[in-house]
């Protein structure tokens, strides 16, 4: 039975598993998303979605415990700054976990974690992606013929001022 047995140990020790939490918490914090296994995600959700939510208080001492965690002066800096101001409405779930698939060496099962406010895609502040139609290939050709067209003439007009100027040198000539 598994009870009272919260942490997954993910292979290390003690000390060992505390320190690659905190490289991987400032490495999210800087970069806003990494790539990483589905047991490591899962480990820093919980260590580092606390750290978040200490973020809202912008005291000296929330700044100290979460540096005590972290040890990194400028993850610290960018989430009390940036981060924070993002996420100040949020009730909670800072982080989001996509499966990618497997790593070809040892089929383990990898993922995404990245911070939520961030991905454009989700948030909507990206441009809408195009409806693919079945019928819609006939649009794509045309279009690919005007773009084509286009080439042809800025081509063109390049060709015709050399032409130009080699008829005027000769002329001088």
């Amino acid at each position: 039975m598994r009870h009272s047995k919260k942490v997954n140990h993910l292979g290390r020790q003690a000390g060992h598993r505390k320190l690659m939490l905190a490289n991987m918490a400032a490495s999210l914090i800087k970069s806003k998303k990494i790539n990483t296994t589905v047991a490591k995600a899962k480990a820093l959700k919980k260590y580092v979605e606390p750290l978040i939510t200490k973020s809202k208080t912008d005291s000296t001492h929330s700044r100290r415990i979460v540096f005590g965690y972290l040890q990194d002066k400028e993850a610290v800096k960018e989430l009390f700054g940036d981060v924070a101001s993002k996420i100040m409405d949020r009730p909670g779930g800072y982080t989001r976990i996509l499966k990618t698939g497997n790593r070809l060496g040892d089929n383990a099962e990898m993922c995404l974690i990245e911070l939520v406010d961030y991905n454009q895609n989700y948030n909507g502040t990206a441009a809408p992606a195009k409806k693919k139609s079945r019928r819609g290939s006939s649009k794509k050709k045309a279009d690919s013929a005007s773009d084509a067209t286009i080439v042809e003439d800025s081509s063109t007009e390049e060709k015709a001022p050399k032409a130009k100027k080699s008829t005027k040198d000769k002329k001088e000539d």
